[in-house]
């Protein structure tokens, strides 16, 4: 795993004590040497301040972190402020994403797609930051059809993104051709695989029913049979989810970026089985 690029997401904590319980999270995923941590935040930019105070904790412990940096509700005026802070915190990289528009949200803000928040990115700031976008191998649930998605992913790249990571899937040749359709448009960036581990069977579903990502059939009826069984969904997850890891690292996917929901015991698992 050491030549590739793998990295872990942690959402911002919402109460002291949810600070303190990343704190001694991110402790021990520190341990496994991520690339970075990056750090998501609420609709509407809702929680702006925490992903920003969560990033400067983590570059101070002396590691890299990458803060999510969504469009909606924003204004020229109000995201050039953010990259000036940013900025003045010394941080180098960014996950730059459209965002969810909250229920109820009429206007998306100025910026209605990633690619126009990359381009104003780069025109703001030119090449200091490493941009991430978003990709979607089973495609954007919001998208027209897989070709429209594929040619708003392209805008995104075109726009001065650096590398992608994906949305998570539990089906490895979705990932491999949506690769390989970008490869035929001429996109050669990195395209990081977003892996989900699997511990909770609810939780899941209702992740992937939000985000379009799909379950394979013999995996939820598996997962499902299992009841309240929690020991057994997590080992029978652990298969599942290294299974997957093994075989797009081994056909050539460039990293691995682990939702971690705040958890460490889970990516730790993984990661351990992949070394």
């Amino acid at each position: 795993m050491a030549n590739h690029n793998f990295s872990i997401e942690f959402f911002p904590p919402k109460t002291a004590e949810g600070a303190e319980k990343l704190r001694v999270t991110r402790a021990k995923l520190s341990e496994l040497k991520p690339k970075y941590f990056s750090v998501t935040f609420g609709a509407g930019g809702s929680t702006q301040r925490g992903t920003l105070d969560t990033v400067v904790e983590i570059l101070a412990a002396g590691e890299d972190a990458a803060p999510h940096l969504s469009c909606v509700g924003g204004t020229r005026e109000s995201i050039r402020e953010i990259l000036t802070e940013f900025k003045a915190h010394n941080i180098k990289r960014i996950v730059a994403l459209r965002g969810d528009l909250p229920s109820g949200y009429g206007a998306a803000g100025e910026f209605r797609y990633a690619n126009e928040l990359v381009e104003f990115i780069r025109q703001e700031t030119g090449e200091w930051f490493h941009i991430e976008v978003a990709a979607y191998p089973e495609v954007h649930p919001q998208a027209k059809s897989p070709q429209d998605d594929l040619l708003a992913f392209e805008r995104k790249v075109k726009a001065g993104a650096n590398a992608a990571i994906t949305q998570y899937f539990y089906n490895a040749d979705a990932y491999f051709q949506f690769v390989e359709q970008t490869r035929k448009i001429g996109i050669d960036v990195p395209i990081v695989a977003g892996i989900m581990p699997i511990t909770n069977y609810t939780q899941l579903m209702r992740f992937s029913d939000m985000c379009g990502a799909e379950i394979p059939r013999w995996v939820r009826l598996k997962l499902a049979s299992f009841g309240d069984d929690s020991a057994s969904i997590k080992a029978f997850g652990l298969d599942v989810v290294t299974a997957l890891c093994e075989r797009l690292l081994a056909g050539g996917a460039p990293g691995l970026h682990f939702y971690s929901m705040n958890q460490a015991a889970a990516t730790t698992a993984l990661w351990q089985r992949l070394v």
